[in-house]
C-alpha cells in the first residue's frame, strides 16, 4: 500500500509534520498528538488484538517513538501480563506518558526510555517481545538500517509490527459549498511534496522503495502479515472530534499555506473561523474516514 503520513507519530506518532523537520518542539504539539491518539484508539485497540494472534503473551513490549504514550497505554491494556516501555526522545512526552500510566493504573508495570531512535534501544535491558513503531521510522534517515536495529533488539520469535502508509484522512466531502472541489485532495499533493523534501533533508537519508515487507525480510525478519484498520466516525461528530480536527488543520494551514495557492488558503481560513457558518466549527457534515497499514514480521527463533 502506498506511503501515507496524514497521521504522525502514534499515533503518532501520530507526530504532525511541521514544515522543518529539525525545529519541531513535539512537546507544544503534545496536546494535539494526545488528541489525535485518543481519537484513533478504537482502531489502535484493534491493530492491539490483530497482534495478540502473532504475539499472544509478550512479556516485554517497546512502542519506538511512543509520543505521549497513548497507544502505549492501549497495548498495556491489551497485553496485562506485558511490561511496557515508552521509547522516545522527547522527555516532555514521555512525561505525559508516565502521568497517563498512573491514571490508568498501568504504571507498575510502564515504564520509559529517552532515547534517539534507533541506537538509543540498544539501552534496553532485555530482548524485546514486541516492538511496536507507529508512524517514527520515517523521521529516521536511513530506514534499512533502522528496521536492522530494531530487529536485533528482538527476542527470537519476537514480532515487529510497524505501521506505515495507508490512506489519507478524509473529513470534508468533495464539495463543500465554498472554494473549489477537492480541496484535501490539493492539500495532500502539497503535502506529499514537502515530505518528500522532509526526507530527503534528514541525516544520512537514504532513497528506499516503500516495500515494507521486503525491507523487513531484508532486516533478518519473516513477513508474518499485513492488515489496514479503518478509523470511521461518521456525522455528526462529537465535540473532541471535532475540536481535534480544527486543531489538526489549524496546523496544516501554518504549515502548507505558502504552497497553496490564494483561494485554497481562503477556503482554510473560512473553515477555522469560529464565527463563519461554513466552518467546521459548525458543519453538519464533517466526519473522519481513514485507514492506516500494519505490517508484521517475526525473528527466526
Amino acid at each position: 500500500m502506498a506511503h501515507h503520513h496524514d497521521q504522525q507519530h502514534n499515533d503518532q506518532h501520530s507526530h504532525r509534520h511541521g514544515h522543518d523537520h529539525a525545529d519541531l518542539d513535539w512537546a507544544e504539539m503534545a496536546p494535539l498528538l494526545e488528541a489525535q491518539a485518543e481519537l484513533f484508539a478504537p482502531m489502535h485497540a484493534q491493530v492491539a488484538a490483530w497482534l495478540g494472534t502473532h504475539q499472544s503473551e509478550p512479556g516485554l513490549i517497546v512502542d519506538a517513538g511512543s509520543g505521549p504514550g497513548v497507544v502505549s497505554c492501549v497495548l498495556a491494556d491489551a497485553f496485562p501480563g506485558a511490561r511496557v516501555v515508552a521509547a522516545d526522545a522527547s522527555g516532555p512526552l514521555l512525561e505525559r506518558a508516565r502521568e497517563r500510566a498512573d491514571r490508568l493504573g498501568v504504571a507498575d508495570r510502564f515504564s520509559t526510555l529517552e532515547a534517539e531512535l534507533p541506537g538509543g534501544l540498544a539501552d534496553l535491558d532485555y530482548p524485546v517481545d514486541l516492538l511496536w513503531a507507529s508512524k517514527s521510522l520515517h523521521h529516521i534517515g536511513d530506514q534499512r538500517a533502522a528496521l536492522i536495529a530494531f530487529a536485533e533488539r528482538l527476542a527470537p520469535g519476537g514480532t515487529l509490527a510497524l505501521l506505515e502508509g495507508g490512506l489519507p484522512t478524509r473529513f470534508l466531502p468533495r464539495d463543500i459549498g465554498i472554494g473549489r472541489p477537492g480541496l484535501q485532495s490539493r492539500i495532500d499533493a502539497v503535502e506529499d511534496s514537502w515530505f518528500s523534501g522532509m526526507r530527503a533533508g534528514l541525516p544520512g537519508a537514504v532513497t528506499e522503495i516503500e516495500d515494507w515487507p521486503a525491507l523487513l525480510t531484508a532486516a533478518g525478519l519473516r513477513h508474518t502479515g499485513t492488515r489496514s484498520f479503518l478509523l470511521d466516525l461518521p456525522a455528526p461528530l462529537s465535540d473532541e472530534a471535532r475540536a481535534y480536527l480544527v486543531s489538526y488543520l489549524g496546523r496544516r494551514r501554518e504549515s502548507l499555506a505558502d504552497a497553496l495557492d490564494a483561494d485554497d488558503v481562503a477556503t482554510l481560513d473560512r473553515l477555522l473561523d469560529p464565527d463563519d457558518k461554513a466552518s467546521l466549527h459548525h458543519r453538519p457534515d464533517v466526519f473522519v474516514l481513514t485507514a492506516d497499514t500494519v505490517y508484521a514480521a517475526e525473528k527466526p527463533a
